[in-house]
C-alpha cells in the first residue's frame, strides 16, 4: 500500500485540538531551555509519573522482578527509580529531536562504529534498534548520518500524527516511510539497497512469533528479523544509543553486522537476537523501556505474568 504522509489541515484550529495545541506549545517552550537544565526537569517528570502512574509502575516492577531475580528488593527499587527518571528525560528528548535546530541536536552526539555502517554500503540493511528511552533522539541522529527508511504506525490523533511525522522526517529527508504492516514494501526497500530502522524487541502477539527465552523468561519473539533479512537479501546491523552520564550527551554505537545471519533455524535466529538485546540492555538497564508488557503473550496453558 502507498504511504500517504499526514497533511496539515485547517481543521486543526478547531476547538477539538486546542488543548493539544496548548500542550505542544508548552512543551516547545520548555525544551528551549539549556540541555543541563532540561535533565533535572526530566528526572522530576519521571518521578511524578512513577508516583502517580501506578499501572505503569506495576508493569515495570514486574518486568524487573522477572528479568533481574538476582537483585534484592532494594536494588530493584533503585533501578526502578532510575528507570522512571530516564523515561521522564525521554519526554523532553522527543521535543529536542523534533524542535531544536538540527546542528544543536547533533553536537550532543558522538559516533562509534562508523566503519560498520560503511561496511554495508551498497547492501540492504536492517538497522536493528532497541526500545531504550533515548529511542527518539537516537533515531534522529541515525537519520542524520545515513538515509534511513522507517516503519511507521499512525497516531490516532491526526494533529499529533502530523507533528510527529514532521519531527521525524526532518532528520532523514531522503528516507522513505513505510506503514508498519506493509511487509511487501519493506522487502522491496531492502532489495533496493535501502537501510530500514527496525526494532523487534517488544511483544507483538502470538501471530508470526515463537516463544524464545529472554532474560530466562519465555517471551513471544517475532521471527521477522530473519525473514526480512532473507527475503530482502539484507544485513542486520545493531544500533545502540546511550545517554551519557553527567550531561555529556549521547553515544550512538553501530555494531558489526551479524555474521551468518539468517541461519537455517528461525528459533535459533530469534534466540540469537534476544541474546544480543539482553546483552545490550544489561549494559544500561535503567535506560530500557520496562513500561512495556514484554511477557504479555504466554504459551498455551501458562498463567499471565501481569
Amino acid at each position: 500500500m502507498a504511504f500517504e504522509p499526514p497533511r496539515f489541515r485547517w481543521s486543526f484550529f478547531t476547538p477539538r485540538f486546542w488543548l493539544l495545541w496548548c500542550g505542544l506549545g508548552l512543551a516547545w517552550l520548555v525544551v528551549q531551555l539549556p540541555y543541563p537544565v532540561l535533565l533535572p526537569i526530566g528526572r522530576w517528570v519521571g518521578r511524578m509519573v512513577m508516583r502517580f502512574g501506578k499501572g505503569r509502575r506495576a508493569i515495570a516492577e514486574r518486568n524487573l522482578e522477572l528479568c533481574f531475580p538476582e537483585l534484592d528488593p532494594q536494588e530493584r527499587a533503585a533501578l526502578l527509580r532510575k528507570n522512571f527518571e530516564s523515561m521522564g528525560i525521554s519526554v523532553l528528548e522527543v521535543g529536542i529531536s523534533w524542535w531544536w535546530p538540527k546542528w544543536r541536536v547533533y553536537r550532543l552526539f558522538e559516533l562509534e562504529g562508523e566503519e560498520n555502517l560503511k561496511a554495508v554500503e551498497g547492501q540492504g540493511a536492517l538497522m536493528l534498534c532497541l526500545h531504550f528511552s533515548t529511542l527518539e533522539i537516537g533515531a534522529g541522529y541515525l537519520g542524520h548520518i545515513a538515509d534511513i527508511d522507517c516503519m511507521y504506525r499512525r497516531h490516532k490523533n491526526p494533529l499529533f500524527d502530523w507533528v510527529q511525522q514532521r519531527g521525524r522526517q526532518r532528520h532523514s529527508l531522503d528516507g522513505e516511510t513505510i506503514e508498519r504492516e506493509d511487509v511487501r514494501t519493506m522487502i522491496r526497500s531492502l532489495r533496493k539497497k535501502h537501510r530500514i530502522w527496525y526494532a523487534p524487541d517488544q511483544d507483538y502477539g502470538r501471530k508470526q512469533s515463537l516463544f524464545v527465552p529472554f532474560f530466562g523468561v519465555t517471551a513471544a519473539t517475532v521471527t521477522a528479523t530473519s525473514r526480512f533479512a532473507r527475503l530482502g537479501n539484507a544485513r542486520v546491523l545493531p544500533c545502540i544509543q546511550t545517554r551519557l552520564p553527567d550531561g555529556r550527551g549521547y553515544r550512538l554505537s553501530i555494531l558489526p553486522p551479524l555474521d551468518d545471519f539468517p541461519g537455517d533455524d528461525e528459533f535459533a535466529d530469534a534466540k540469537r537476537v534476544n541474546e544480543l538485546i539482553e546483552q545490550e540492555i544489561r549494559k544500561q538497564p535503567e535506560q530500557y523501556m520496562w513500561l512495556h508488557r514484554r511477557f504479555k503473550t504466554r504459551p498455551e496453558g501458562e498463567p499471565r505474568l501481569y
